[in-house]
C-alpha cells in the first residue's frame, strides 16, 4: 500500500487514473497543474491493478485523493463498473474504491470517462465556465457527455448522456458490441476500421502500417489522400456528425466538444464536422461552434482531479 499524507501543502496532489482504451494514464494533479505523470500499456486483465499500484508508487509525489475514471457505465454508490463492452469485461462488478482503499490508503471517486472529461474541459480546459455543452470523443469507441445547466447529466440508472456513441446511424449497418445494429461506434471508431480492415483488402493495404499492426484513425487520416481511405474517412465523418445532431437535438448545447485521437487532425476534420452538423441540425435549432481541446489526452486526468478535489473522501 502507497502511504498517503493528508494534503497540508500545494504539491499534495490528486492521483488520477484513466482506464482508456489502449493505455492506463496516470496522473498526479493539484487543479490543472500536473506534478508527476506516466502511462502504461492496457494488457486487458487485472494485473493492470497491480501495475498501476506499482506505478503510482513509483511516481515519488504525494497524494491524498485518488480519481479513477473507466469507458462504461458506473454505479457511483458502489464504485463499481458495471456494464462495459472491451477491454474491462474483468473490471465488471468491481469495487475499485475498495481497491483503492488498499492500494493507496484512501477511497476514490470513480467516473465514467467521457463525463470525466468533459468535467476536465469546463473545469479547466477549452469550455472553461461552459454551463450548457456536450462533449465527444472519437477514439476506440466514440464517447458521449452532457453538461446542462452547469449539471453533469446522469440519470437515475447513470446512463444519462454518455450513450450518444451508440445513437443508430445506420439501421442496415452492422452489429455493434452492446446490441444494438448500426451505432455511430460500430461505424465510425479504431474498433470498427478495424474490423473492416481485416475484410477489405484494399482498405487494409491502404492503411498499412510498417510494423504490421492494426490500423487507426491515425493512419486514416494520415492517408486520406489516397481514394480508398479517403472514401472511409468520408463515412466517418458523417458517422460522428450524425451523433452530433443526435446530441444537439437532445441537450440544446451552448458548444460542443470534440476530443480524443482523431483530434490530432482537429484542423482538418473540425470544419469538415461542423459543416456537416450545421447543416443537418433542426432548422431553428441554435448552431453551437465545435471546438476541441488543446490536449485531449489529458482531459479525463482533469476532470477527475476536479471530481476528487470537490469530495471529502476521509
Amino acid at each position: 500500500m502507497v502511504t498517503i499524507p493528508r494534503r497540508k501543502d500545494p504539491d499534495v496532489g490528486v492521483l488520477c487514473i484513466d482506464f482508456g482504451g489502449t493505455e492506463i494514464k496516470l496522473g498526479v494533479l493539484e487543479g490543472s497543474r500536473t506534478l508527476a505523470a506516466t502511462a502504461l500499456p492496457n494488457t486487458g486483465s487485472e494485473r493492470d491493478l497491480d501495475a498501476v499500484a506499482a506505478a503510482a508508487g513509483g511516481l515519488s509525489q504525494p497524494f491524498d485523493a485518488v480519481g479513477i475514471a473507466v469507458p462504461g457505465v458506473v454505479d457511483r454508490p458502489t464504485a463499481s463498473l458495471v456494464a462495459a463492452h472491451g477491454k474491462y469485461g474483468w473490471a465488471l462488478g468491481r469495487d475499485l474504491g475498495a481497491w483503492s482503499r488498499d492500494a493507496f490508503g484512501a477511497a476514490a471517486v470513480v467516473e465514467n470517462d467521457a463525463r470525466a472529461a468533459l468535467l476536465g474541459e469546463t473545469t479547466h480546459g477549452c469550455a472553461a465556465g461552459a454551463r450548457d455543452t456536450v462533449l465527444v470523443t472519437l477514439g476506440t469507441g466514440i464517447g458521449t457527455a452532457a453538461l446542462v445547466d452547469g449539471v453533469l447529466l446522469r440519470g437515475p440508472h447513470d446512463h444519462a448522456g454518455i450513450l450518444g456513441g451508440h445513437i443508430t446511424v445506420q439501421l442496415d449497418g452492422p452489429p455493434c458490441t452492446c446490441g444494438n445494429i448500426g451505432c455511430a461506434e460500430a461505424v465510425a471508431s479504431t474498433w470498427a476500421l478495424q474490423r473492416d480492415a481485416a475484410a477489405d483488402r484494399a482498405l487494409a493495404a491502404a492503411l498499412a502500417t510498417p510494423d504490421g499492426s492494426a490500423p487507426g484513425l491515425k493512419e486514416l487520416i494520415d492517408r486520406s489522400g489516397d481514394e480508398v481511405a479517403a472514401r472511409v474517412l468520408d463515412r466517418f465523418v458523417l458517422a460522428w456528425s450524425a451523433a452530433i445532431v443526435g446530441m444537439c437535438h437532445a441537450y440544446d448545447p451552448e458548444t460542443v466538444i470534440v476530443s480524443g485521437g482523431a483530434m490530432r487532425a482537429a484542423d482538418l476534420l473540425l470544419p469538415r464536422l461542423t459543416a456537416v452538423v450545421h447543416e443537418h441540425l433542426w432548422s431553428s435549432s441554435f448552431r453551437p461552434p465545435l471546438i476541441s481541446p488543446e490536449a485531449p489526452e489529458h482531459s479525463v486526468l482533469l476532470g477527475l482531479s476536479a471530481a476528487a478535489s470537490r469530495k471529502d473522501l476521509s
